[in-house]
């Protein structure tokens, strides 16, 4: 089968090719999956890069989520069937024409979402509500949010809405104020203006922050940490600048604030699987209701695989990348 590998850990345009793998047969657990369309994300291409929490064996098969068609089930397998059309994410190999996956990664789509959101629907979106869960923010409640017009922190803010919760969500330019516009995002802040801080306040009132979502690091962690609500949750999602969180020690002691780290693709693994189908089960409602937009910046052909992880196209992207294997 038509497969994105690699043989080595190095940059994506440069150590992935397309190549020749054998069709994997399911274990006894697993179903095998027919490829219909593959997501690229940040995690994906970190771990080609060998700099992510997981670190396949290699040669490996890129990916961690697609939708498709099931084609063969093991021999354990009770709910699933053959002709199902399934997403599976937190998973390994996507980016080829077949992939197996555990059944309890895997959760049937209708026919009334199209390939092009279901093959995104479950890892960034499922993470921004597993997030607000982790949370634990209640309807009412403001949670402010940097990088805000990524992937999860858009899907926050539309899944935040959906549920009362208000988000603040934070960027850095007035072209990425516009992303969070197109989909429907209310209270958003862009750090280019001076005065950006005393914005958030005067969005606030009398209220205060209960949650805070740190996806880049540096100087931005501390922006939002002297921001964050007494007996507040600090959230680390990321690091997007590369640089260590500068937090202010007398932030952290007088608002009393607890500091946790979110890995949303281990959550995912851990989770019950009557759980997780709760959350999915929400994600599709909100899909097909308009409540969640998940946009699409462009689809390539497996074969274009280096022009489709390329890094200019990644960081200017307004939508997720797709590939067609």
């Amino acid at each position: 089968m038509r497969s994105a590998t690699y043989n080595e850990f190095g940059k994506p345009t440069e150590v992935l090719s397309l190549g020749d793998r054998p069709i994997p047969e399911p274990k006894a657990n697993e179903v095998r999956v027919k490829t219909t369309l593959a997501s690229i994300h940040n995690h994906d291409l970190l771990t080609i890069r060998g700099k992510y929490g997981f670190k396949p064996e290699l040669p490996a098969i890129a990916g961690s989520e697609a939708v498709g068609v099931i084609d063969a089930v093991g021999d354990e397998v009770k709910d699933l069937k053959v002709g199902q059309r399934v997403a599976a994410a937190s998973v390994q190999a996507t980016w080829a024409e077949y992939f197996v996956a555990s059944e309890d990664m895997v959760f049937v789509i209708p026919e009334s979402l199209d390939d092009e959101m279901a093959a995104q629907l479950v890892a960034m979106p499922l993470s921004a509500l597993m997030l607000l869960e982790f949370l634990d923010v209640e309807s009412g409640q403001w949670v402010i949010h940097n990088a805000a017009n990524g992937a999860v922190g858009k899907s926050l803010a539309m899944l935040a809405a959906a549920r009362g919760v208000n988000t603040i969500n934070v960027v850095r330019s007035k072209e990425a104020v516009e992303e969070l516009e197109a989909v429907g995002a209310k209270n958003n802040i862009n750090t280019d203006d001076e005065d950006w801080k005393a914005q958030v306040k005067t969005l606030l009132g009398d209220d205060k922050i209960s949650a805070a979502v740190d996806s880049v690091g540096g100087q931005d962690s501390g922006d939002l940490l002297s921001l964050l609500g007494h007996g507040g949750t600090f959230a680390v999602f990321g690091a997007m600048s590369g640089k260590p969180m500068q937090l202010n020690p007398t932030d952290v002691i007088f608002k009393q604030a607890t500091l946790k780290g979110f890995w949303g693709s281990k959550l995912s693994q851990e989770m019950s699987v009557d759980n997780k189908q709760r959350l999915v089960d929400e994600l599709v409602e909100r899909a097909v209701d308009g409540k969640l937009k998940l946009p699409v910046e462009a689809t390539f052909d497996l074969a274009d695989i280096t022009k489709a992880v390329d890094g200019k196209l990644q960081s200017g992207k307004n939508g997720k990348v797709l590939l067609k294997p």
